[in-house]
């Protein structure tokens, strides 16, 4: 059975792989942030980071997309935001992941109870998917992280 589900999908997604050569150094700053009076950062510099090396366990089943709507907002996942997904991660009861389901792709919380398979939005103005025999789902990957759009 298929339902038309009104701006829910990720129609135009599009899956960005990883160069396996480029690294994405960042100057790291040890200590904290102060909200209040600015403090002299200069006395924290550090090491220079690698924001793949920190985000990015599995290079070879990692992908990155754009989130399109906001079914998933009040999980924290927003319109623009970029998510990290990774293909090597088993997908668990409950866990956020980027399904292909019905030749549409969409990112929804996994709920399995026996045989019984839902996608559930974090936001309560789209209702639960309800997989039925005759739909076709793959699940992708599961998002690792959620970058922000500013």
């Amino acid at each position: 059975m298929r339902t038309e589900r009104k701006n829910d999908s990720l129609a135009g997604l599009r899956l960005y792989a990883l160069s396996q050569t480029e690294e994405i150094p960042v100057i790291h700053v040890d200590g904290a942030i102060c909200a209040g009076f600015p403090s002299p950062a200069d006395d924290y510099l550090e090491t220079q980071i690698d924001l793949r090396a920190e985000l990015i366990r599995n290079p070879d089943a990692t992908f990155i997309v754009r989130v399109q709507g906001n079914s998933m907002s009040h999980d924290g996942i927003d319109d623009g935001d970029v998510l990290i997904v990774d293909r090597s991660v088993k997908p668990r009861n409950g866990a956020v992941a980027v399904c292909y389901l019905n030749n549409n792709f969409t990112v929804k919380r996994l709920e399995q109870q026996g045989a019984r398979i839902r996608l559930l939005a974090a936001n309560p103005a789209f209702p639960p998917i309800e997989i039925e025999e005759n739909d076709e789902l793959v699940i992708w990957g599961v998002v690792t992280y959620v970058i922000k759009k500013p």
